[in-house]
């Protein structure tokens, strides 16, 4: 689809951003407001961006509320990124509202953007969660891989949802550009997640005998993507994730930090103590990734969109830790004794138990 004439008066394209309060889609609009090519960039949160945004103007609507029909009409888009997607039910107030949030927020999203005849694409952010975490996973998912169980609750519900909604509406809007990025987790010196915190834990609790690849995406790479979706056409749905995998143990160990194994069956006590002690909201359905972990297959990313991902994974990881987000708590040398003795003394306990 041609880039000529995405704008109302033919001048650039207008592009609205939801979500505009997060990280990352508070870089975009600053990406995309330096884009002389960009008439007009709108943001929609119930929040106020964090960045310090020129001419990006800020919307402040809740997605839920039918009347975001009435932002997409007056601001006359043509481009809607929809970055509006939570995994973290302490976030915002609790599991049933981020359900709220994820799911009724894009119904009502896309049921306002099939009826603006002006929208020609539409990109959802959303997650290589959706494959979720199984022993019987292949090693790299691709595109169309199902799942080996489908989910029934948490934030991995919700996205499988997000995306039904979404492609849903391509099937009754087959002249928009409907593109779907998977991203692997986030990581960058300036974003806080689930897993950036997991990781800057003075001890790191693990399931004990599991050791998983880790695929990462650093948040420049991240960007280097969603504007290129938004700017061009690129309909379809795509892995987003630097090359390579890291094991958690190795990334213990980039970060100075020891590991705690803890029996799998414990998993739910697990999800609580981590949440509770230090606000790492894995919710238990997201667990299992750290038994078998998760890797997507992005070479159709790299062949459709002609990007290569300046990070790799180690890279995204170690350049997180450079920029002094983690201070290793136990000296390399040290680290691997302690490992084990920590081991010994969770075998010690699970002989007991038993």
């Amino acid at each position: 689809m041609s880039d000529q004439g995405r704008g109302e008066t033919g001048h650039g394209r207008r592009v609205l951003i939801t979500g505009i309060a997060g990280t990352l889609a508070g870089r975009l609009a600053l990406r995309l407001e330096a884009d002389e090519r960009v008439e007009y960039v709108g943001g929609v949160d119930l929040t106020q961006p964090s960045h310090e945004l020129r001419r990006t103007e800020f919307v402040r609507a809740d997605l839920r509320n039918p009347l975001v029909a009435k932002v997409i009409e007056s601001t006359r888009v043509d481009t809607i990124i929809h970055m509006a997607i939570t995994a973290e039910p302490g976030a915002v107030g609790g599991r049933s509202r981020m359900k709220e949030l994820n799911v009724i927020g894009t119904m009502q999203l896309l049921g306002a953007a099939q009826k603006a005849h002006r929208v020609r694409t539409l990109v959802l952010r959303s997650t290589t969660a959706v494959y979720g975490s199984h022993y019987r996973d292949p090693a790299l998912f691709r595109e169309d891989a199902a799942p080996r169980r489908l989910p029934r609750s948490g934030y991995t519900q919700d996205i499988t949802e997000v995306e039904a909604y979404a492609r849903g509406f391509g099937r009754r809007r087959p002249d928009v550009d409907l593109t779907i990025l998977r991203f692997a987790n986030f990581i960058g010196p300036e974003i806080e997640t689930a897993l950036t915190r997991y990781l800057s834990l003075p001890v790191i609790p693990t399931v004990f005998g599991y050791d998983p690849r880790l695929q990462l995406v650093h948040t420049d790479d991240a960007l280097e993507v969603l504007y290129a979706a938004a700017m061009g056409s690129h309909p379809g749905i795509f892995n987003v994730a630097g090359p390579g995998i890291v094991y958690l143990s190795q990334a213990a160990r980039m970060a100075g930090r020891p590991t705690l194994p803890l029996p799998a069956q414990l998993g739910g006590l697990l999800s609580g103590i981590l949440r509770t002690a230090s606000g790492v909201d894995f919710t238990a359905e997201q667990l299992p990734l750290l038994q078998f972990g998760r890797v997507g297959d992005i070479s159709r990313m790299r062949a459709e969109f002609g990007i290569e991902p300046t990070y790799s994974t180690r890279e995204a990881l170690r350049q997180f830790i450079d920029a002094g987000r983690i201070s290793p708590v136990v000296a390399p040398e040290t680290l691997v004794a302690l490992e084990r003795r920590l081991g010994d003394a969770a075998i010690d306990v699970l002989g007991r138990v038993s």
